[in-house]
Order: C-alpha cells, then structure tokens, then sequence
C-alpha cells in the first residue's frame, strides 16, 4: 500500500476569496474525487484550526493500491483539472509518498 500526504500553504486571498474559502474549495474539490479513481482506496482532506506558525493550512491523505495506482491517480483527468486551482490558491506544499 501506497500512502500519499500533501500539505499546502495557501495564500492569504486569491481567485476573490480568502484563504478559507479556498481551504473549503481544495477539500470539497478533492473529496469529489473519493470512488472515482481506480487504485485509490482512502481520501481525507483536513482544514488546520490550529492557527500555528509553522503550521499548513490543508492536508490530504489518501491510500493507494500501488505506486502505478498513486501515478495513474496524478495524470488522471480529473485530478489534473483540480491542479490548477490548487497551484493558484498556494504559497507552499509539501509531499510525502511512502510504502507500507
């Protein structure tokens, strides 16, 4: 199994709203993706509330079958026309792929 953890940073306002708007958007955005891609077993997007400096404003965790599963789930269509707003709406991300 194929464990995949990406945080973001998000930008003080960007696309007319402000950074909880888009914290809400990336969520309910990546969340519609539950059940749609092959190979993807488990998605959690959280919104931080801790406020902390060093903190991110939304994860995600997702499980995948394999690593071909976590390589198809980046280059499939609708994930890719997620990425665009994410990109817009961020100052920072991190990722972490792991193997379990």
């Amino acid at each position: 199994m194929i464990k995949h953890i990406v945080m973001w940073r998000l930008k003080e306002s960007a696309h007319g709203n402000d950074k909880g708007a888009n914290a809400r958007l990336i969520k309910e955005k990546l969340e519609a993706l539950n059940g749609r891609i092959p190979g993807l077993l488990k998605m959690e997007v959280g919104i931080d509330f801790s406020v902390a400096e060093d903190g991110s404003d939304v994860v995600l965790y997702s499980e995948f079958v394999s690593r071909a599963a976590l390589d198809a789930y980046q280059a499939h269509p609708e994930h890719q026309a997620i990425v665009p707003f994410v990109a817009q709406v961020r100052s920072e991300r991190r990722v972490v792929d792991y193997e379990m």
